[in-house]
């Protein structure tokens, strides 16, 4: 405000009028927290932003939460966004919005209030406990699907029935359109059992998994062997919605170590690759902690960059290639090797590690099927983006 505009009627107005134009003014500009967003790295990057809560508190201090809008500073347009509640308290607890920022450039956001309602995208991820198929849990983005198997699944194959699958492997599906196949594959094989493992125009599942690792399943190596978990036997799901979907899977205690792994598992939208933050405790110090990717019948390659994290195998499934990938931070690698085997799906590419209690890493693929890429040079790019991705975080400055 201008004191141009009010001069001529300066008299006329109370102190307490001042006060109060005083007040309003100062509430405005408290209601905006401006964000740079620098990204150090030669290519551009589309990624989901997470905003604590207490970086918002400005906003929130009575006002709703689903009020807060963001948008591109210069901009009118508010973008997506998606609160998570991480602790169940009913609160969220951190913001996400999806930033996209050009090579070696900073972008600027402004973070305010408005009730306008902004239309989710037609792409979102999700994931769910699935019942009607005995008790897989399944997560998807616009661009991957994958599945993991539980207790009653273990039961079944325990107790000599048919159905049933014993894998603490991760499954991958191979989806080719942008929008959610959960739901509709795994009701279509009720009414026709064997849906999902035939090409219907959306993708299929042609990708086994057994007793291996499949794409970043987790283990021990001891003595030339791999011990593995059984079936996870409880899950939580923590978020679901158009930027991210969050969920955990508990392993019962295993091994003569009495492992006992915790797996949070998310996915954003855009995304290839599920994010692995496991925590875990045993009775007595592990040997190492191991994840897998499977070999199927051996007839794939294997590219082993240890230097910089990624690991790849490309493989011929049908009449496509799929290439499978794990990332990680490279300090938190002692060695990888391909574990050749006579038994079936013990032949799994392997990544030995020694964390303390805690690892995260990633874990995706990607298929010529889809379009998302050709041939093995594009998954080794991807491979490596992800790797520099983990390496470079976006710099995120929130300035008050």
């Amino acid at each position: 405000m201008k004191y141009k505009y009010f001069k001529s009627s300066l008299l006329a107005i109370s102190f307490f009028q001042l006060m109060s134009l005083t007040a309003c003014s100062k509430t405005v500009k408290a209601k905006e927290i401006n964000i740079e967003i620098k990204n150090t790295l030669g290519f551009s990057r589309n990624e989901i932003i997470s905003l604590q809560r207490n970086k918002l508190q400005p906003l929130l201090d009575k006002n709703n939460p689903k009020n807060i809008r963001v948008k591109e500073y210069g901009t009118d347009q508010y973008l997506v966004t998606q609160w998570v509640d991480n602790d169940g308290d009913g609160k969220g607890d951190e913001l996400l919005f999806q930033a996209n920022v050009a090579a070696n450039a900073t972008a600027k956001y402004v973070i305010m209030l408005d009730t306008i309602q902004v239309a989710e995208p037609k792409a979102k991820t999700y994931s769910r406990f699935v019942p009607e198929r005995i008790d897989d849990y399944a997560w998807e983005n616009n661009k991957v699907a994958f599945r993991a198997y539980g207790p009653v699944a273990q039961q079944l194959v325990e107790q000599g029935k048919e159905g049933g699958t014993l894998s603490s492997g991760i499954d991958l599906w191979l989806k080719k359109v942008d929008y959610s196949i959960i739901d509709s594959w795994y009701q279509k094989n009720v009414a026709n059992p064997g849906y999902y493992h035939i090409e219907h125009g959306e993708g299929y599942d042609p990708y086994h998994v057994g007793a291996s690792r499949g794409t970043g399943g987790t283990g021990l190596w001891e003595n030339d062997s791999l011990l593995v978990s059984k079936n996870y036997v409880s899950y939580k799901t923590i978020a679901t919605g158009p930027l991210r979907t969050v969920f955990e899977l508990i392993y019962a205690p295993w091994s003569i170590y009495g492992l006992q792994e915790v797996k949070r598992i998310s996915l954003d939208l855009d995304s290839n690759f599920s994010k692995f933050e496991i925590s875990y405790r045993s009775n007595k110090r592990i040997p190492n902690f191991t994840i897998g990717i499977t070999l199927h019948d051996k007839k794939g390659e294997v590219n082993i960059n240890k230097p910089k994290g990624w690991f790849r195998h490309w493989e011929p499934i049908d009449s496509v290639f799929v290439g499978e990938g794990i990332v990680l931070c490279p300090k938190l690698i002692d060695t990888a090797f391909v574990h050749d085997s006579k038994t079936t799906d013990q032949s799994n590419l392997l990544i030995l590690t020694n964390p303390d209690d805690k690892i995260t890493y990633y874990a995706g693929f990607a298929w010529t099927g889809s379009k998302q890429i050709k041939d093995v040079m594009d998954w080794d790019a991807m491979l490596e983006k992800q790797a520099q991705i983990i390496a470079h975080p976006l710099v995120i400055k929130i300035e008050k």
